[in-house]
C-alpha cells in the first residue's frame, strides 16, 4: 500500500515545545516496520516552528505571532527537525529519509505539480521515506496553507495514495469535547462529512500546533473526494499505523472515501486554489450548474464580490446564500460589474467548474 502519514506538532513535542525524541522514535519505528512489509510511506511532519523555539530561547507559551519571526524560527527548527528524524531512522538501520518542502504553488501550477509528483515518486522508488513540510521559511503569508493536514491530503492525491493517516494527540473525533464532557464517545466511522460533523470538530486543541480536529476533518473531506480513506488516530497508540492499514476496530475515526471521485484537476480547483471572490447567481443558473452540468453564463449572475482577474478561482453562491460550486473565471470582476454588451457570455466553463457541497 502507498500511504501518507501526517504527524502533528503536539504529538512529537513536550509541554515546553521541545521535540520529544521518544515520540519521534515511536512514529519512525512504525514507519520502518511498514517499509519492511513492502509499503511505501510519505511522512508529513509538523513541528519545525516548535523545534526552533527552544534553540532561540523561547517556549511554546512564548510563541511569536508575527510572520517574519515565525518564518525565522521555522528556518532554525526545520534543520533540527530533520536532524532528529535522520538520527532516529539511522538508529533503526534500514530507512533513509529525504526532505521535501512544498508550497501552495506546487499544487496550483501544473508544471510544479507534475515536478513535485515526479520527485516524490522517484524517492519512493528508491526506498526513501520523504518527509514533507510546508516551506514556511520563505512562504508568502498571503499564499500559504498554514496547516499540514490539508497538505497531507493533497499529497495523498498527488501520489495516488490509498490511505491517509492523521496522527494527533486525540483518539479521533468525538461526539463532544472529551476534556469537557465525560460522556463524549468516539465516532469510529464516517461515511459523509456534513456541517454537523464540522461543527463538532471545533478548533485547535493545543498551544503548540496550528491545526486541530477541524483541520483534520477538512483534510479528510479532501481525501474522501480523492478516493482516499482517512484514519484520524492517536499518535501514541501502539501499532497505530498497522491498525490503520487493517482498519481495525477502535483505531480511531475512519472516514470512508466517496464512491464519486473527483479528477485531479477538479480537486485542484476545489481545494488547492484559494478563492479570490464570490459570484452570486439566480435559481435558474443554480439548477443549470447542478442538474445539467452547464457552464456559468453572465445572464445568471446577480452580484459580484471581490477583485478577481481572469483565471482566478471564485465561489459560486445560490440565492439562499449557500456556496454550491467553485470555478476559474474567464471574465474579471470589473468587467462583470460593468455589465456592458461587450462582456463575454461565458464566465466559467464547465471544465473549470466543480460542484462540491
Amino acid at each position: 500500500m502507498r500511504l501518507v502519514v501526517k504527524v502533528g506538532t503536539s504529538s512529537i513535542t513536550d509541554e515546553d515545545g521541545r521535540l520529544d525524541r521518544s515520540s519521534v522514535a515511536k512514529v519512525c519505528g512504525e514507519i520502518a516496520l511498514l517499509r519492511a512489509g513492502g509499503h511505501q510511506v510519505v511522512l508529513v511532519s509538523s513541528a519545525a516552528i516548535a523545534a526552533g523555539l527552544p534553540a532561540l530561547g523561547l517556549s511554546a507559551r512564548q510563541r511569536p505571532t508575527d510572520a517574519r519571526t515565525l518564518q525565522a524560527v521555522s528556518a532554525v527548527g526545520q534543520a533540527r527537525l530533520m536532524q532528529v528524524y535522520n538520527e532516529v531512522f539511522a538508529e533503526l538501520g534500514s530507512v533513509v529519509a529525504g526532505q521535501v518542502l512544498l508550497a501552495p504553488l506546487d499544487f496550483m501550477v501544473r508544471q510544479q505539480y507534475l515536478h513535485a509528483r515526479s520527485t516524490l515518486d522517484r524517492l519512493l522508488e528508491l526506498g526513501v521515506v520523504p518527509i514533507v513540510n510546508e516551506n514556511d521559511a520563505v512562504a508568502d503569508d498571503e499564499i500559504r496553507y498554514g496547516d499540514n493536514d490539508r497538505i497531507a491530503a493533497l499529497v495523498a492525491q498527488l501520489i495516488d495514495a490509498e490511505l491517509l493517516v492523521l496522527l494527533t494527540d486525540a483518539a479521533g473525533l468525538f461526539t463532544a469535547d472529551p476534556r469537557v464532557e465525560a460522556d463524549a464517545s468516539l465516532i469510529e466511522q464516517i461515511t459523509e462529512i456534513d456541517h454537523e460533523l464540522e461543527t463538532i470538530a471545533g478548533g485547535s486543541g493545543s498551544n503548540r500546533g496550528s491545526g486541530g480536529m477541524s483541520t483534520k476533518i477538512a483534510a479528510a473531506k479532501i481525501a474522501a473526494w480523492c478516493g482516499v480513506r482517512t484514519v484520524i488516530a492517536a499518535a501514541d497508540r501502539p501499532d497505530v499505523l498497522a491498525d490503520a492499514i487493517a482498519g481495525s476496530a477502535g483505531v480511531g475515526t475512519i472516514v470512508a472515501p466517496r464512491s464519486e471521485r473527483l479528477a485531479a484537476r477538479k480537486v485542484w480547483i476545489a481545494f488547492a486554489v484559494g478563492s479570490s471572490g464570490n459570484i452570486h447567481i439566480d435559481a435558474g443558473a443554480a439548477r443549470a450548474l447542478l442538474e445539467r452540468n452547464s457552464s456559468l453564463l453572465a445572464a445568471g449572475i446577480t452580484k459580484v464580490e471581490g477583485d478577481f482577474d481572469v483565471r482566478d478561482a471564485v465561489e459560486i453562491i445560490e440565492p439562499s446564500g449557500v456556496t454550491i460550486a467553485k470555478g476559474l473565471v474567464r471574465v474579471d470582476a470589473a468587467s462583470l460589474r460593468a455589465a456592458g454588451t461587450d462582456v463575454p457570455s461565458l464566465v466559467v466553463h464547465r471544465d473549470d467548474l466543480v460542484a462540491v457541497p
